[in-house]
């Protein structure tokens, strides 16, 4: 790989307020270790592959919660729906009781999935690479939804905030 020549000083606001252009959807990623239910909220998730099943998400290296995640081997991406931005902003907060009023039903594994998501993957960690201020995560899907589900608009995050999207235009 090369390196350009015409580098200059990205300043970490501009940085994230560029990035905020790219609309995301909404995960939360979930866990269980000897002290409960864990979990945080992620918008940096996508697909890898599909032999195998591999995911990726980031997280950031001062997460709190990753580490507890990491320690099991083991996680759930649940993929939120336009109603559970309340549930997102929930997972969002540090110190908080996460889990105040939350419905999850394990995974063959025991994984928490959380209720009324669009679609969840329970994943075992495959790898882990360093990346700057955060880890990049990779999952092999050992388990998924059911495919016939009752399907909501998915939230999307742009700009710093929750959009949704709007049916599409005739042309």
């Amino acid at each position: 790989m090369s390196t350009s020549t015409h580098r200059q000083d990205i300043d970490p606001r501009a940085f994230r307020d560029a990035l905020g252009l790219y609309a995301s959807g909404i995960t939360v990623i979930t866990g269980l270790d000897e002290q409960g239910p864990i979990g945080f909220t992620c918008q940096s998730f996508y697909s890898v592959s599909t032999a195998p099943p591999l995911i990726s998400f980031s997280v950031m290296k001062t997460s709190t919660t990753y580490p507890r995640i990491r320690r099991t081997g083991r996680f759930a991406v649940n993929v939120l729906s336009h109603r559970q931005q309340g549930v997102s902003n929930q997972f969002a907060r540090k110190g908080a009781d996460k889990w105040a009023d939350i419905r999850w039903s394990p995974t063959r594994a025991g994984t928490p999935v959380l209720e009324d998501t669009l679609m969840w993957l329970d994943c075992q960690i495959w790898a882990e690479h360093d990346a700057g201020d955060h880890l990049i995560v990779l999952g092999q899907v050992t388990e998924m939804s059911p495919a016939a589900r009752q399907v909501h608009e998915p939230p999307l995050y742009f700009q710093g905030r929750y959009r949704r999207l709007s049916p599409d235009e005739a042309a």
